[in-house]
């Protein structure tokens, strides 16, 4: 008879059962949620000193739980916000025990209370548009790899995609002819289609000549797809040469998901609607989006002048010496 209490069964049915087949979560989510629970049973199972396969779900307390937060802290340097995600997996792990052995629901609700830590919100770095333009005219379109690599920036800054989401398109996926757009797998399985500008299909026609709709779009030297590291190191090469005449991208830090960030404010700042960002980008929540209306200091500076009082400074003492002259409605407020 199988040993309920065993947490390795739990930790394989989680992995496998539940963010595979009942949340249909993507890769990257899954490889984080396993990376978590690779740091975190050794680390119980030295603290308790049993084997990894022997530990049970009472090993799994909030104490030793907070004791592991507090080594990768210490140990491993994680930041606040890198804790809260590790944090998320197991909170998870415990609910979907709970939800498949009521037994342990007192269990899981107090591993379930230890709470997120709160995160100093960033600003969210973005290229201002001679800064983006002089990234992705760095390439020498002369060569080959050239008009690849200058496609490969082009792409990024038109769609706003992701790495990984750039990685696993396919020739096929492009429509350069009809709906001058491109099919884009996001996060959580979602499609979206996203318009191409007409030096963005000009430049990606030539990349795709003559090549099957099944093969990767973008690939490196060898014929094989290019990897997400090997996009990171694309644009950071090209952040570096552009620095030599631009001088202000010298004080930023430039990765692909900067240009994404980039693509969505100045989609801000050319009056396109914030609902069509969110679909522009892939969002599932219009909270994400809306962290870009607050980023934009050349739009606060838009409505700062658009909501500046009218009149000259004799106007405004005026106003302050009427109010002062009706005492009647101040004693009637201080008397509610």
């Amino acid at each position: 008879m199988r040993d309920l209490n065993l947490i390795a069964p739990w930790v394989r049915r989680f992995l496998v059962e539940y963010l595979v087949i009942e949340r249909n979560l993507s890769l990257n989510t899954q490889k984080s949620y396993r990376d978590t629970l690779s740091l975190l049973l050794p680390f119980i199972a030295k603290r308790e000193k049993v084997a990894i396969d022997k530990l049970q779900i009472e090993h799994l307390s909030t104490e030793s739980v907070r004791e592991f937060f507090q080594n990768l802290r210490n140990e491993r340097n994680c930041s606040t916000r890198t804790c809260n995600q590790r944090l998320a997996c197991i909170h998870g792990l415990a609910q979907f025990i709970a939800w498949k052995s009521p037994e342990n629901v007192s269990w899981a609700g107090q591993v379930r209370a230890i709470p997120f830590k709160n995160t100093t919100k960033t600003v969210i770095p973005y290229l201002e548009k001679s800064e983006i333009n002089a990234i992705i005219d760095s390439p020498d379109t002369k060569t080959r790899q050239g008009i690849r690599d200058h496609a490969v920036l082009l792409f990024l800054y038109n769609t706003g995609a992701r790495a990984s989401e750039v990685v696993d398109l396919t020739v096929g996926d492009l429509d350069l002819k009809y709906s001058k757009s491109v099919k884009i797998l996001g996060k959580g399985n979602k499609l979206r289609h996203c318009p191409l500008w007409k030096h963005t299909i000009a430049t990606l026609e030539i990349i795709v000549l003559g090549r099957s709709p099944k093969e990767k779009l973008f690939l490196n030297r060898r014929g094989h797809s290019l990897t997400r590291f090997g996009i990171y190191i694309l644009v950071e090469k090209y952040w570096g040469l552009a620095k030599l005449n631009c001088p202000s991208l010298a004080e930023k830090n430039v990765s692909p998901h900067v240009i994404r960030h980039t693509t969505a404010v100045h989609l801000l700042r050319s009056g396109v609607d914030i609902n069509t960002i969110r679909a522009w980008l892939g969002h599932v929540s219009l909270d994400t989006t809306n962290i870009y209306a607050e980023v934009d200091l050349e739009m606060k500076s838009k409505a700062l002048a658009l909501c500046r009082v009218n009149g000259s400074d004799k106007d405004l003492k005026r106003r302050r010496s009427c109010w002062k002259e009706k005492p009647g409605l101040m004693n009637y407020l201080r008397s509610l």
